[in-house]
């Protein structure tokens, strides 16, 4: 997706990427990750987004020692940054290592909302 994609929805993954901290600097390991699961899903159009959120989820792993979902980030890393552009991203999907990286995962209608909204502004 185009850099406008990228400055129109940046806004919406930063808020999930800010509670995302918050909730980890409040011990609040589950509902952290929950957010960095949002921030993919909103971002994951945008090459340059998609890779922060996998960066940060392999933080999360790091930090968590939670060998599966590091080793599963390092393949979406990669992923991420080589597929996005061409459009192969799996709709909704929450980019965690629980999950397919290649799974269509349903999308609120909150956050479908965002997406449409930053593809139609110019």
């Amino acid at each position: 997706m185009n850099s406008t994609f990228t400055k129109n929805i940046k806004p919406f993954v930063d808020a999930e990427l800010q509670l995302a901290s918050i909730a980890y600097s409040q011990a609040d390991k589950v509902n952290a990750f929950k957010h960095l699961e949002n921030a993919h899903v909103i971002g994951q159009n945008s090459t340059y987004l998609h890779v922060k959120v996998h960066c940060l989820m392999f933080v999360w792993a790091l930090k968590e020692r939670k060998l599966k979902e590091l080793l599963g980030q390092i393949m979406r890393i990669f992923g991420a940054a080589t597929k996005t552009a061409i459009g192969l991203v799996p709709e909704g999907n929450t980019g965690g290592a629980n999950v397919s990286p290649f799974k269509v995962m349903p999308i609120s209608t909150e956050h479908a909302h965002y997406i449409k909204t930053a593809k139609m502004t110019k």
